[in-house]
């Protein structure tokens, strides 16, 4: 796959708004979901300064991120590592505060890209859909041994499918028959599956479904709520955090942690606001930012994402 077709999703604005950060002396920027490496490659190139650390589970897309980074020596350390193991990684680099983060929530196109992946609903492939392919259960495994209960609750939470049910049944009353293996099969039952008029609405019919079978293989929202938190516990004060989400559970969420952090606990009515109860973040973007229009007419893929920032403005208390 040529990594010049790889596009980095708004990259010039998460750069502008890590800038004021990552132009200090000695500063360390993560980039917790290394992908093919551009987001991590326009870092380097535009900080010069700036160490990196890239984390990414994904075993093939390190490897050649790693090519792509191999010009920039020592300044960039790659770690094979799912991103809620931050704190983890940065202990074991010897690393106290950073003070850039950088996450790209999407599936990166290598993944969508590479057929045999399964991730992908236009093209037919294995149904694997794990982005470390060394551990785990497939998308195939979750449609042909959970119970019909626990997938409904999968489709409606992670893909906000309203045709939940109907296709669960079709796959339930298929699976008796044959396991299923790929994702043509999937494709074709789902499309079958639903009324007309749930057809013509947003796409292809299967998206919803692939998205709710890739969050739960992926473990995908219960990582991201843990390392959010954790990448914002890591930061400098000062630092900055950046995230790019696709999907409204993932902005969600962030949004969530960003909003806890840059209010207030104190409780009402007190004079003066002591240290401990005063915001720890304040937000750098209004609301979600989303991609330009000319952005998303040269990246499709740019359409769905959401922009969110945040600094880092005082310590815990304790």
């Amino acid at each position: 796959m040529s990594q010049s077709r790889h596009v980095p999703v708004m990259l010039q604005r998460c750069l502008d708004l890590l800038a004021p950060a990552l132009e200090r002396p000695g500063a360390v920027a993560v980039d917790c979901t290394l992908g093919l490496g551009g987001h991590s490659e326009a870092l380097l190139a535009r900080f010069p300064q700036v160490r990196l650390v890239a984390l990414d589970r994904d075993k093939e897309a390190l490897r050649l991120s790693g090519e792509r980074l191999a010009p920039y020596g020592e300044r960039a350390t790659l770690v094979h590592a799912v991103y809620d193991e931050l704190p983890e990684v940065l202990d074991r680099l010897g690393i106290a505060r950073v003070q850039g983060v950088l996450f790209d929530l999407g599936v990166s196109s290598m993944q969508l890209d590479e057929a045999d992946r399964g991730f992908a609903y236009a093209q037919d492939a294995p149904l694997d859909m794990r982005m470390d392919q060394t551990t785990g259960v497939s998308a195939a495994e979750v449609l042909n041994t959970y119970p019909a209960g626990e997938l409904v609750r999968i489709l409606r939470a992670y893909g906000e499918e309203k045709q939940a049910k109907r296709i669960v049944a079709a796959v339930v009353r298929e699976r008796e028959k044959e396991p299923f293996s790929n994702s043509a099969r999937l494709v074709e039952l789902i499309r079958d599956a639903l009324p007309q008029a749930a057809k013509r609405t947003g796409g292809n019919p299967a998206k919803r479904t692939f998205q709710a079978l890739r969050i739960e293989v992926n473990g995908e929202l219960s990582v991201l709520e843990r390392a959010i938190p954790a990448a914002v516990k890591a930061l400098d004060v000062g630092g900055r955090i950046a995230v790019l989400s696709y999907h409204s559970l993932e902005d969600r969420l962030v949004k969530q942690v960003f909003a806890a952090g840059a209010a207030g606990t104190a409780p009402p009515g007190l004079p003066v606001v002591p240290e401990q109860y005063q915001p720890r973040l304040k937000l750098l973007t209004r609301g979600a930012e989303l991609p330009t229009e000319e952005e998303v007419a040269e990246n499709r893929r740019a359409a769905p994402a959401r922009l969110r920032g945040a600094q880092r403005i005082r310590e815990d208390v304790e």
